[in-house]
């Protein structure tokens, strides 16, 4: 049996390098995929896995050699950030190559630009796309579908990322710059996903001990208020941060730091669900979200390349792509986190 082929876009940076381990450790066969020649032939070697791993050089302004390598590749990641300017034209390709599709975004507008754009040519073609397969954004949407499950009624959902120590990429830190600057963030609110300013504010989240309570930033601007109401009934969706994120100048002053250092973070990320027929809450605790969000995408992909992916094609929510529970399970055998549900010790 032929074994499927995956391409990691922007595998050269931080999340693509821990996603091509990974994928080379399972015994993948890789694409390196990015702008920079030198930095793909230099990550091969790295890799050290002989055949196994293959390099090309695409830009996300070269719609020929994108749709090559998706032609070529079973299932691309996504790694390269900021994803409002990678984003689009790769899922695009994807979408128009039948390649399926996971990115690593919290951005909202691009989330919801995926499922605005590319949902009829993924349908088209039997792709299948889970953008938000990530730290940010993937781990909150799966939670909340685990905590979700068998509450009726459901009026208020709240996702809270308590994170200390992050040191933001490159990517990550043009990320960050750019959605707290925007001004037209997207909210969900009153059974509808709205689009205008929002002022943000300061909030308090009860994390449970030993945490405690943390004063967070709200509204967090991830992409859960776009995919959690595609597969949880729910009225209303909040999204929080912990202030500590950036507390920490170092936060910002990363970019060359070695990967042992940007590991050392410590994560929470809590959900609460409020129902007219009960609540529920659950949570992840975990080091190096880094890690956690890129094992995430490599588990999705490889259920998808292995015929254990969601029963329908196009572009799909994660948590509407995986039984949410079991997944996070999965990715707790692997050492991402710690996962509690209501109920448990």
């Amino acid at each position: 049996m032929t074994k499927s082929l995956f391409a990691i876009y922007g595998s050269y940076g931080h999340t693509g390098r821990l996603v091509a381990t990974e994928l080379r450790d399972r015994g993948a066969e890789l694409i390196l995929v990015g702008r920079n020649p030198e930095a793909l032939r230099t990550l091969a070697v790295e890799l050290d896995a002989g055949d196994q791993v293959r390099t090309r050089t695409a830009s996300v302004d070269d719609a020929a050699a994108l749709r090559e390598v998706m032609t070529a590749a079973d299932v691309v990641i996504q790694c390269a950030g900021p994803f409002a300017v990678t984003g689009a034209p790769l899922a695009t390709a994807a979408a128009e190559a039948g390649c399926h599709y996971i990115d690593h975004a919290l951005e909202p507008h691009h989330v919801k630009g995926v499922f605005d754009s590319a949902q009829a040519a993924a349908q088209r073609t039997g792709t299948v796309m889970v953008p938000s397969l990530s730290f940010y954004g993937g781990l909150g949407d799966l939670l909340a579908g685990a905590v979700a499950d068998g509450i009726a009624d459901i009026d208020r959902i709240v996702v809270a990322y308590a994170v200390n120590g992050w040191r933001l990429t490159t990517g990550a830190k043009n990320t960050a710059t750019h959605l707290f600057a925007e001004t037209e963030r997207l909210t969900f609110s009153d059974g509808t996903l709205h689009a205008g300013y929002v002022e943000p504010r300061n909030a308090v989240f009860p994390f449970p001990p030993p945490l405690g309570p943390r004063t967070m930033i709200a509204p967090f601007p991830s992409s859960e208020v776009v995919t959690l109401p595609r597969h949880v009934p729910v009225r209303n969706v909040d999204l929080m941060l912990s202030t500590s994120a950036f507390e920490a100048k170092e936060a910002f002053e990363s970019e060359h730091i070695g990967a042992a250092d940007r590991a050392a973070t410590d994560f929470t990320i809590a959900v609460q669900v409020i129902g007219e027929g009960g609540s529920a809450a659950g949570q992840l605790t975990g080091q190096d979200l880094w890690r956690a969000g890129a094992l995430a995408s490599v588990e999705g992909a490889v259920r998808i390349a292995e015929g254990r992916g969601p029963a329908k094609t196009g572009v799909i929510a994660p948590g509407e792509a995986f039984s949410a529970e079991p997944f996070l399970r999965e990715l707790e055998r692997q050492g991402a986190f710690t996962l509690t549900l209501r109920g448990e010790e």
